[in-house]
């Protein structure tokens, strides 16, 4: 939902900063590579106990998945790239709650199933709808400019790293935000579900 004017605002920078990376030899390929290091790294330090110290290569991992667009976009965009981009982005999205319920098997594991259910299933309807309309040779750059198509949704990368970072900054808070979270993904999927109906059905 947020993803649209958080663009407007990041872009602009990230592509400066893109460039430059690119200048100095960066591949895009390797910056997602770096991202997702950060982001499992993140992970592990949640699982062992950290989560405070676990929210500074959260955020940079982040900001790597930021950059490798910005890099590919000022030297060569590949479907390889945007293929290893948005697998790397599901991994971290789903190892995330599994540390959390790593960490604390008894007060996190119900939450922590019911929240990876949700992104299974929301992460399945954003798929799909990007897989039908590329067969139906559909395009946008709402969320900027993308190797598939990206539907808008109640809950997008923005709404997900905010509660990430609230995660690691309220542990204790894991359970009740974990479903709140899945319930608003399960939301998110059914209303992009009801999209795809309207687009695809004829």
């Amino acid at each position: 939902m947020l993803d649209t004017a958080a663009r407007r605002l990041i872009d602009p920078p990230l592509n400066r900063l893109g460039r430059m990376l690119a200048r100095r030899g960066a591949t895009a390929d390797g910056v997602t590579l770096a991202g997702l290091g950060l982001g499992l790294f993140s992970a592990a330090l949640i699982a062992l106990g950290a989560p405070g110290w676990a929210l500074w290569p959260l955020l940079a991992s982040r900001l790597a998945d930021g950059l490798d667009g910005a890099v590919a976009r000022a030297t060569r965009r590949t479907d390889w790239g945007g293929y290893l981009d948005i697998a790397a982005d599901f991994a971290f999205y789903g190892a995330v709650p599994l540390a959390f319920v790593l960490a604390d098997p008894a007060a996190n594991g119900a939450a922590g199933a019911f929240l990876l259910a949700a992104f299974y299933f929301n992460g399945t309807t954003f798929l799909g709808y990007a897989i039908l309309a590329e067969k139906r040779a559909m395009q946008t750059s709402a969320q900027g400019i993308k190797s598939l198509y990206f539907s808008n949704g109640l809950l997008e990368g923005t709404e997900t790293i905010g509660f990430f970072v609230a995660l690691c900054l309220w542990p204790d808070w894991f359970a009740p935000l974990a479903w709140v979270f899945g319930v608003l993904c399960y939301l998110s999927g059914s209303l992009r579900l009801i999209g795809a109906r309207a687009a695809f059905r004829g």
